[in-house]
């Protein structure tokens, strides 16, 4: 929720920009922690979801760990200050360059998704006479009851191996003497809201534990990979995750063995409700059919609702703040005041917001009961945080978005 004296800063600002709330960054990485700390669980952050480099100093003063997918996030993470000790290297396409330069690091583990990648790094780890340590991503062909672009683990997908090919992993394991087996990883999707999906997936992460220990392998790190969703529905209502409820299904159900580690990949949940993506309207166009609202951002600042065909809630700032005003000046007042309320509030008609490039896909939400809009109203896209910024491009040479921060 914007107070009116955020609204009225916005007004001075040049839109688009993401807006960081930076206080209620802190009390979701608060919360995390402190329900984390209880079980003695790990977490690593993923770096993808994120990297505003003001984000990435809060979410390191925590002290979590960082999961990366690729060298420069293993580069950005360890230049934002999180310890080399605390970085996973995980990703289906790890280029030579990229292994080599986790390897100079001395990270603390690649997340090993095939048979062939353990033998590259292997074969890299040789070069340089150091020993690299592994955890093997499985697929424990679990349904994350997600969306499907953002399933990442049944059988057959590009990620992990699967269970079949478990035999070929350890004879690779066993040959491999640059190799530090030290646990197993696994992921199965992102923006999970029904926690009884993890209850299955500790299910199959005791089974795959037990094969691998019956099979001479002796693990000390259990990485979950993460996965927690948030409400974008009810930002305000549900700005926080249930962290509480989360880090508890693994408690319950996972068999932890004495010295194992728990490791768990959070993103979207740590940072999504803690931005927002600011804009104006351009222009207002009304049809007989449809009725349209052109913003100044569009697919090229925030791509999620055209890629995923992802919900996220639109505000018109303006227009509530006005009713926010007109409803403090009546209060109790006669009833011609409250009537008037009234009108204000039913005034409510339907638009398909859309953005400003040169797609007809660059639509953000379709037949959005919103308050009577108008050029220049500033405008919201809620629970922005993650896959936001990060996946903003420059199509249509369109300038770079730019970020401003509470006070």
């Amino acid at each position: 929720m914007f107070s009116p004296v955020t609204i009225s800063r916005f007004q001075n600002i040049e839109t688009p920009f993401y807006y960081y709330d930076l206080a209620l960054l802190n009390k979701t990485l608060q919360a995390c922690k402190t329900a984390a700390d209880r079980y003695g669980f790990h977490v690593h952050y993923a770096m993808k979801a994120n990297f505003n480099p003001k984000v990435l100093t809060a979410i390191q003063s925590y002290g979590f760990g960082a999961d990366c997918v690729s060298g420069n996030e293993v580069k950005a993470a360890i230049d934002n200050g999180f310890g080399q000790d605390k970085v996973v290297f995980a990703g289906v396409g790890k280029s030579d360059r990229e292994i080599n330069m986790a390897l100079d690091a001395d990270i603390f583990c690649f997340n090993v998704e095939s048979i062939q990648e353990l033998a590259v790094i292997n074969e890299l780890a040789k070069a340089k006479n150091k020993k690299a340590r592994v955890a093997i991503r499985i697929n424990p062909n679990v349904d994350a009851h997600t969306h499907h672009f953002i399933t990442t683990g049944l059988d057959e997908n590009k990620f992990g191996v699967n269970s079949w090919q478990l035999n070929d992993v350890v004879d690779a394991l066993r040959k491999y003497d640059n190799l530090q087996f030290v646990g197993i990883h696994f992921h199965i999707g992102s923006q999970i809201t029904d926690l009884e999906v993890y209850k299955s997936l500790c299910i199959r992460i005791n089974e795959m534990q037990d094969w691998f220990e019956d099979h001479g392998f002796k693990i000390t790190v259990l990485n979950t990979g993460g996965g927690l969703g948030v409400d974008y529905h009810n930002p305000d209502t549900n700005p926080i995750p249930d962290f509480e409820g989360y880090f508890k299904v693994f408690k319950d159900f996972l068999n932890v063995k004495p010295g194992q580690e728990v490791h768990f990949e959070l993103g979207r949940a740590l940072v999504a409700q803690a931005a927002s993506l600011v804009s104006r309207v351009l222009y207002v166009k009304n049809g007989q059919k449809k009725n349209f609202l052109v913003l100044d951002a569009g697919m090229t600042e925030l791509i999620r609702p055209m890629l995923y065909q992802a919900y996220m809630r639109i505000e018109n700032l303006s227009r509530e703040a006005e009713t926010g005003s007109q409803k403090s000046e009546v209060g109790s007042q006669t009833s011609e005041g409250q009537s008037h309320i009234s009108h204000l509030k039913s005034h409510i008609l339907k638009y398909d917001v859309v953005g400003p490039i040169c797609e007809s896909t660059d639509c953000f939400q379709k037949d959005v009961e919103l308050p009577e809009s108008f050029r220049g109203d500033i405008f919201a896209v809620r629970t922005a945080g993650a896959y936001g910024e990060v996946m903003a491009s420059r199509y249509n040479l369109r300038d770079a978005i730019g970020s401003v921060y509470s006070e």
